[in-house]
């Protein structure tokens, strides 16, 4: 068995490709992390929420997500949609409390952009927080990046 796995290595280094699966998705230094796999960006009292990249491998290939309505009152932890894919169905928690202000109306016609931008093209809400002490209950980056790891060794 040893050998083999010896022969693939030196098989895909001289194809120059890759042989080990990436460890986890990546996550972004400047943003805040819930445990249920949601980011959110603040910029002021705006806050721009999506779901992770982590999340996004996990579920596959996306094929709807269920928007909010603008003008709907969000809270930290609460369920304000689902993503839909061809995996399974996952609700989307709000990582802050507050106010719809814009919904990603993109995401009706390409939902994918959750697979293939989750951090930009593929963000879902932006709200207008209620309170910026919940951002303490969030993870940042080298937080979340453990976690996901302690939480990928489980399965």
């Amino acid at each position: 068995m040893a050998c083999r796995q010896l022969w693939a290595s030196r098989a895909a280094s001289y194809l120059r490709i890759s042989v080990f699966n990436r460890s986890f998705s990546s996550v972004l230094k400047d943003l805040k992390y819930a445990d249920s796999h949601e980011w959110v960006k603040v910029d002021g009292n705006s806050a721009t929420v999506g779901i992770t990249d982590h999340a996004q491998d996990h579920l596959g290939d996306v094929v709807y997500v269920e928007l909010p309505e603008v003008g709907v009152t969000v809270t930290q932890g609460g369920s304000f949609g689902a993503v839909e894919s061809v995996k399974a169905t996952s609700d989307i928690n709000s990582p802050v409390s507050g106010k719809v202000v814009e919904v990603n109306e993109q995401l009706n016609s390409s939902p994918a952009l959750v697979n293939s931008s989750p951090y930009e093209d593929g963000w879902i809400i932006k709200v207008e927080m209620s309170d910026n002490g919940e951002l303490n209950n969030l993870m940042d980056s080298e937080k979340y990046s453990k976690f996901c790891e302690e939480e990928d060794s489980k399965h």
